[in-house]
């Protein structure tokens, strides 16, 4: 921050604005601790300034990047039927790090993330009945692999969904690895 450098202001001001900041951040939405530190960094504040903020900000419970990650996992789940693969790159993305992103993965239980995928993959089918057959399986195998579910599972849960459409899907192969 070149007015801290040049002494336009003091350390503690410094301290003090950048505290103003993060506040304001976290008013509008939470934050991991690094997408903090890359936002005060961006802004120009020294990294022991951040450093001196963010401790406090951890000490205090207003910074917990486990509460963060547990937020997203349920969420990204959910809301937008996201996978645990998909949710994982999020976490990644968002600076959690990888025992943090893990735990919170922990409470995601594969049963659930099956019959998530099932339902995105019949309301997918659905919206492509006028489509020819290949090209609405290719659609919802690869919105679903977007979404992070494993290609095989994809392909299966777009095949169940077809079939409870009534469509034969015997000559429908999955061929991938």
């Amino acid at each position: 921050m070149e007015r801290l450098e040049s002494g336009e202001i003091s350390r503690d001001e410094a301290v003090e604005k950048a505290r103003e900041v993060v506040l304001k951040t976290l008013t509008a939405a939470q934050r991991s601790r690094r997408e903090l530190e890359q936002s005060l960094a961006r802004k120009g504040y020294p990294e022991d300034v951040v450093v001196q903020v963010l401790d406090r900000f951890d000490e205090v419970g207003l910074v917990d990047d486990a509460s963060y990650a547990e937020t997203i996992v349920r969420t990204r789940h959910a809301e937008r039927g996201l996978a645990r693969r998909g949710i994982a790159a999020e976490l990644r993305r968002r600076g959690i790090d990888e025992d943090t992103a893990t735990e919170a993965l922990d409470q995601l239980d594969p049963d659930d993330e099956r019959v998530a995928g099932a339902r995105l993959a019949t309301k997918l089918i659905t919206r492509t009945r006028s489509l020819d057959r290949q090209v609405r399986v290719r659609r919802a195998v690869g919105s679903l692999a977007r979404k992070g579910y494993a290609p095989g599972l994809a392909f299966e849960l777009v095949r169940e969904a077809l079939a409870a459409e009534g469509e034969d899907t015997d000559d429908l192969d999955y061929a991938g690895d």
